[in-house]
């Protein structure tokens, strides 16, 4: 090789890292959040990851954290399927001679100059103190990310400068975590005998305080059972092969980089129940800066190899070296940022509309067939998919990264034999989608105190609208013909065997159904479930046409004649039939905001518009109790609809409050409750911009402005940058005219 060939690959990373800018002061402030020693007492975590796996992310930067993989579920007999938690792959620890850096209390006299930053932008987590304990300084740095660029792939480094001469330790573990005790025969206990059962274990399913989780109790992680283990102490590298509870197999592999030039007195390999480790004893000098690093990989059954395959990726991880890795993983992610949200007129709004895409970029994937699990790579809600993948989730990717999107269109479609089967469990016909699916399999794993749902029928719906909205989006005939159709297909035939015909009335009903609002649960017609059918079966129709099928004439009947409870001298609709009385206490109050949902948008008279929308606010007032924010976020669409800007923002403004936990803006499901990291709020959040105040549907003549674009007060304009559509993209611009008015202006680039 040539010295002019020699040169190249240095020079393409020079260019690389200058094109990826490193410098965290370029990054606009917008990306960045920070945690200072004021957070120590309520630090509530975030997390890490790139939609295949993830590690949550901890005060010290260096702590061993839970990590979990994409649909890799512990299927423990009695127990629903839940997220099997991964050995803990981003610890590193240290020892000056006064005690273990992860051991010693937090205090902001401790660890002195504090300050750990969340780069949405670059998809790092950046943490930096001085670390003075039993009369001996260090100097801490460490940065840690899951790669956008090459998913098998994750990287922390730990850079210390210690003000003093002399001998330290440092640990470089895979923690090997203990299963979860205790555990609930949750697949058959009650609510009742759940409740009593945690009691019992001395826990407690009320609020908490900030950061304590809600449900940890029953929302604990699985458990992956390790298989085989070992370590290299010369080569420096552990590796490691598992597999969840009667589940999946899996691996993982590290290899650590030392600083050149380090004298290592000593080098052992740990080998013990919980922990796998790298233990070194090295020398080190007053005021030098010494640089570790540990690289990951990991991987599961269908995605990737087992462990020797990971200590290959590990080690080339090694050679490349962090800088190098570092510079491809913040490249893809400023990729992504390509499509964006931009606000100008309100910093804060800006920084939340960054970190809730960022918290649905770091958890979707590209040509796969996974859904979104209501709480991301975490073990919240047991991981299961939702109408949150299809109705929230969907939507929001859908016109910014419609690539990310598709896999969860994709899932129903792989899906279709455990809604077959469940179809014909429930004596129906067609495809009867659960409640609760199982990320990987699709099967139905709902608890069984929440046994009630199963009659939560109008994600059989979701689920078909959803479909179509990626047709209408893509324009890909081949994949509705052997995707799409289908899925939509088995729904129709569902509801076809589903509804009831009322002879006396002349009209279709759907009996025995739990409303969006759960506490009503066996009531007949609801409204959002009957109107979300009607449309599932309209689609159909359409779908039908488009594939060269025969749609089922049936299906149009049904369609045309279904019921859809209003009352008539209020002028507006009801939550369901006028024989259920609406008087409970909820997280709601009402579910009647959700007939204007983007997706669904129930065709309606301006007025009955507005008093829907006026019934929504008064029940949200007298009925409402700690409102769940997916019904909050969707409040600003209803106000956009309405033409009513300052409303509008308003509900934006609400949406920051209470929702967003410190320091890393991760959204609860109430202000009072800490049930985090719910993707499907910050996908609300996110649409309330995408389709709220731009007035944009996706319809069958194309990219509608269905409503005239709104702005709130004070904002000078409104930017959703780089949406695809049918293979187009545009920037789409909302600022006003000379009159004062917002007006939306289509750019294509």
């Amino acid at each position: 090789m040539s010295p002019r060939h020699h040169l190249l690959p240095g020079i393409a990373l020079a260019l690389l890292l200058a094109s990826t800018g490193t410098r965290a002061a370029a990054t606009d402030p917008s990306f960045l959040l920070t945690g200072t020693a004021e957070n120590f007492g309520t630090y509530f975590p975030s997390y890490l990851a790139n939609g295949y796996f993830s590690t949550m992310t901890s005060v010290r930067g260096t702590e061993g954290n839970r990590a979990y993989m994409v649909a890799f579920m512990d299927y423990k007999p009695g127990d629903i399927a839940r997220p099997a938690a991964i050995p803990g792959w981003s610890e590193i620890d240290y020892n000056p001679g006064g005690g273990w850096l992860n051991s010693t209390r937090l205090g902001a006299n401790i660890f002195t100059g504090y300050k750990q930053t969340l780069d949405m932008h670059d998809g790092t987590l950046s943490t930096r103190y001085r670390f003075e304990y039993a009369n001996k300084a260090t100097d801490v740095e460490v940065t840690t990310f899951v790669s956008q660029a090459s998913p098998h792939l994750a990287a922390t480094r730990l850079t210390i400068t210690p003000q003093f001469d002399g001998s330290v330790q440092l640990t470089f573990p895979i923690r090997l975590w203990s299963e979860h005790q205790p555990r609930f025969p949750i697949a058959s206990m009650s609510g009742d005998e759940m409740i009593a059962a945690v009691i019992a274990s001395g826990q407690t399913l009320d609020n908490k305080p900030v950061p304590t989780p809600d449900r940890a109790a029953v929302w604990y992680p699985g458990y992956t059972r390790v298989a085989a283990s070992d370590g290299d102490a010369k080569e420096l590298t552990l590796w490691l092969d598992g597999q969840a509870e009667h589940g999946l197999t899996m691996a993982e592999a590290a290899a650590i980089g030392l600083p050149p030039g380090l004298v290592v007195e000593d080098a052992k390999l740990e080998k013990s129940l919980y922990k796998l480790s790298l233990n070194l004893v090295v020398k080190v000098q007053k005021g030098k800066t010494y640089t570790f690093t540990k690289y990951i990989a990991a991987s599961r059954q269908d995605w990737g190899g087992k462990a020797s395959d990971d200590v290959a990726l590990a080690t080339a991880a090694r050679r490349k070296g962090f800088d190098r890795l570092l510079a491809e993983h913040r490249a893809a992610w400023h990729g992504l940022w390509k499509s964006d949200i931009v606000v100008d007129g309100d910093p804060q709004v800006q920084r939340a509309v960054h970190s809730d895409l960022y918290y649905l970029l770091s958890n979707s994937t590209v040509d796969t067939a996974w859904p979104m699990g209501a709480c991301a790579l975490t073990p919240g809600y047991a991981g299961h998919a939702f109408w949150d993948s299809d109705s929230w989730v969907f939507p929001a990717l859908l016109l910014l990264h419609p690539e990310r999107a598709k896999p969860i269109v994709m899932f129903r479609a792989r899906t279709m034999q455990p809604a077959r089967e469940r179809a014909k469990q429930y004596g129906v016909k067609g495809t009867m989608y659960p409640w609760e699916a199982d990320p990987e399999t699709g099967v139905d794993y709902t608890p069984h105190f929440a046994y009630g749902v199963f009659r939560e029928i109008h994600v059989n719906a979701d689920i078909a609208i959803a479909q179509w909205q990626y047709y209408l989006a893509s324009g890909d005939d081949a994949w509705l013909k052997q995707r799409g159709w289908p899925v939509i297909r088995g729904i129709a035939q569902f509801w076809a065997s589903r509804v009831t015909y009322d002879k006396g009335h002349d009209r279709y009903e759907i009996e025995h159904v739990t409303s969006p609002d759960e506490a009503y649960d066996d009531v007949p017609n609801d409204s959002f479930t009957n109107a979300a059918a009607r449309k599932a079966l309209r689609i159909a129709v359409k779908a039908a046409a488009k594939v060269g099928a025969k749609a089922d004439p049936q299906w149009s009947v049904i369609a045309d004649k279904m019921y859809i409870p209003f009352d008539e001298k209020a002028q507006r609709h009801l939550d369901f039939d006028a024989s259920v009385p609406h008087d409970k206490i909820t997280w709601m109050g009402s579910s009647l905001a959700w007939l204007m949902y983007p997706n669904l948008d129930l065709p309606m008279s301006p007025q009955v518009r507005r008093n829907d929308f006026a019934f929504q606010l008064h029940e949200l007032k007298v009925h409402g109790d700690d409102p769940n924010e997916m019904m909050m976020v969707m409040l600003a669409v209803g106000a956009a609809e309405l033409g009513d800007g300052k409303t509008a923002g308003e509900w934006i403004q609400r949406n920051l409050v209470g929702f967003l936990k410190p320091p890393f803006n991760v959204r609860t499901e109430t202000v009072a409750n800490n049930a985090g990291y719910i993707l499907a709020t910050s996908a609300g959040f996110v649409q309330s911009f995408v389709y709220g105040l731009s007035g944009l549907r996706i319809e069958d003549d194309g990219l509608a402005e269905a409503y005239a674009p709104v702005l709130p007060p004070g904002w000078k304009s409104l930017t959703l940058k780089n949406i695809t559509f049918r293979g187009r993209h545009y920037d789409i611009t909302i600022d006003r005219g000379a009159d004062g008015k917002a007006k939306l202006t289509r750019t294509a680039i």
